[in-house]
């Protein structure tokens, strides 16, 4: 397995390899960090290779005291970029990331030889970046004559991206450098219904992806030693707590929650993120103490991926208050599951896709997205019945039962089977 980061914090990458290995395959999972290091997932071996900097592609230029390019600066340069997209579009095709994110060989240079070297009957590229390097593996040990299978795992929709980097090279380059690549997959994976009908028209695949969730994995005896939410923040059981979990950006929406705030006394807000100390995550406390409302928020780090779902059921409401976006409208993402498996009633916003199967299950209350005042209002709805809401998840038509990893890792298991026509086990 592939993967463009450093491994632990990707839940989804972190239980592939895991529940692989289980079903019996001999599984490395590639990664790259500023280090190198080695270490077991359950029966999986993590490798994570040493990746040079830039590793995106050229970092953004500086001025002569060292800080960012002025926005003037910044505009300025645009009507360069649009022009280089056009010319290398126009003599190269597909072909034209090569000029236009020539950081992307970084990643050749670090994961091919490795992947060489470990001669795989089966290559699962996780998200864009991974596909040409897996493709180029593909490629090569088919040229010498040893059969490997690809599978592509689309985490995301990427003309629904927004850039990583602030130039207009960024996402033309990345949607060439996937569609010169896909026909190499023998099969692709994705994150939900919606994506998977949006991949098979935009690259006309043959096979409809395999729809993997990125559910919890339920199976197996409790964490250990789950710290407490509640102690973490500082509060008693009969505080309202609402939680957010996951990565932080504007588009997330959480500057929404902290607005909402004031019209929600006494109700105190999670913040369970990668980086509590992160610019962002200031800037929110500095949004909140203008607000009166700092004492209320408390910014958290993440714990194990394993110990999650234990550890949010303390809190009362699960909040998704995502902005619209390409990719925010057509996914269930992984808080929406983690959420429902610790039994916590949601508001969401009205996203397509969550706010759809809310409605449908009845598991919490939908907002308009960006409206701190609706938002609040559909707070205190869950806040006065939470029972009502958390009875989604009990009785027969409860969803949590497909809404789990091992339901989903059985997909896996049998698409790997079918591709290389052999049962692990029984090879062995």
């Amino acid at each position: 397995m592939l993967v463009d980061n450093r491994v632990d914090g990707d839940s989804r990458v972190q239980k592939a390899a895991r529940s692989a290995a289980e079903a019996g395959w001999d599984v490395t999972l590639l990664g790259c960090a500023d280090a190198a290091r080695e270490e077991r997932l359950g029966g999986a071996h993590v490798r994570v290779l040493p990746m040079p900097r830039p590793a995106g592609g050229l970092r953004q230029r500086v001025v002569a005291r060292g800080g960012p390019l002025p926005r003037v600066a910044r505009l300025a340069r645009r009507p360069v970029e649009h022009a280089q997209v056009r010319l290398w579009r126009a003599i190269a095709g597909d072909r034209a990331w090569r000029r236009l994110e020539p950081g992307l060989w970084t990643y050749e240079r670090v994961f091919g030889p490795v992947v060489d070297a470990l001669a795989p009957d089966l290559i699962h590229a996780h998200d864009f970046r991974m596909l040409g390097v897996a493709a180029r593996a593909v490629e090569r040990a088919r040229a010498a004559g040893r059969p490997v299978r690809l599978v592509w795992d689309a985490h995301e929709w990427l003309p629904g991206a927004k850039p990583r980097r602030d130039n207009v090279r960024w996402l033309p380059a990345h949607l060439a450098y996937v569609r010169e690549y896909v026909p190499y997959a023998d099969a692709v994976v994705t994150v939900s219904d919606t994506l998977a009908d949006l991949l098979q028209a935009e690259h006309a695949l043959a096979e409809r992806p395999t729809v993997v969730l990125n559910a919890p994995a339920t199976a197996g005896p409790p964490p250990a030693a789950v710290p407490d939410l509640r102690r973490r923040c500082g509060i008693g059981p009969d505080v309202p707590l609402l939680v957010y979990s996951g990565a932080i950006a504007e588009q997330r929406g959480v500057g929404t929650v902290v607005q909402a705030l004031p019209g929600l006394p006494g109700a105190h807000l999670a913040l369970v993120v990668p980086d509590p100390s992160a610019p962002y995550v200031r800037s929110l406390l500095a949004a909140a103490a203008r607000l009166g409302v700092a004492d209320r928020v408390h910014p958290l780090p993440y714990v194990p991926h394993e110990q999650v779902t234990a550890f949010l059921a303390a809190a009362d409401v699960g909040l998704i208050p995502l902005h619209h976006w390409p990719n925010h409208e057509i996914a269930l993402i992984t808080k929406f599951f983690e959420y429902a498996h610790a039994r916590l009633p949601v508001v969401v916003s009205d996203v397509r896709t969550m706010a759809d199967t809310v409605r449908t299950t009845g598991q919490g209350e939908v907002f308009r997205a960006r409206d701190a005042g609706d938002l609040a209002r559909a707070v205190r709805a869950v806040l006065a019945d939470p029972r009502r809401y958390r009875r989604a998840y009990e009785g027969p038509d409860s969803p949590l039962p497909g809404w789990t990893w091992e339901a989903q890792a059985e997909r896996l298991a049998a698409l790997y089977r079918r591709l290389l026509a052999v049962d692990p086990v029984e090879a062995r």
